[in-house]
């Protein structure tokens, strides 16, 4: 083989060990799911269940909840600790944000990854909830959610004020398994 070619295909390998190695560090899953039980804090009625299904790059995250404002928007996050020990759920720690960016817009790439739409609840009080996310994983990786808490609040969340978007006292928090 000449040097040329030689040259040629030691770069191709490179390339296609550097494609390897990109595709490997994209983290992707299909099917994986997580659930939580959310039970009332700091004096509310709200309670609710909320499961995650991995597809892909994205995470779709439903649930139904009872006991919120009627006719209202709460703030909803995914919080950095797994404990919702505390009877205003702060045990759960801060908004999950792995990347350390600013709390913003879900899905705007600007965001932390714990945050998502809000909740919109109806005249009883009662909410179903549908959004596709991404910027976390159903894992116990480092930008897992397995393992830490999901928690609503009060008031809407208004996806700009630093750190939480101004969304009030947690007023149910879950463990996500």
């Amino acid at each position: 083989m000449n040097t040329k070619l030689k040259k040629v295909t030691v770069a191709l390998s490179g390339l296609g060990l550097l494609a390897l190695v990109a595709c490997q560090s994209m983290e992707q899953g299909t099917g994986q799911k997580a659930s939580a039980t959310l039970v009332s804090k700091s004096g509310s009625n709200a309670k609710g269940e909320v499961n995650f299904v991995w597809q892909g790059n994205d995470v779709l995250v439903t649930g139904k909840f009872s006991g919120l404002k009627p006719n209202a928007e709460q703030g909803f996050h995914v919080h950095e600790k797994g404990d919702c020990s505390s009877a205003d759920a702060t045990s759960a720690g801060p908004h999950f944000n792995p990347a350390t960016k600013d709390h913003g817009m879900p899905n705007s790439g600007m965001s932390h990854a714990g945050d998502m739409p809000n909740i919109k609840s109806d005249a009883n009080g009662n909410a179903t909830y549908s959004a596709k996310l991404h910027g976390f994983t159903v894992n116990t990786g480092p930008s897992g959610i397995v393992g830490r808490s999901v928690v609503v609040h009060r008031d809407p969340d208004d996806y700009k004020s630093q750190p939480a978007g101004n969304s009030g006292p947690r007023i149910a928090c879950g463990l996500i398994k």
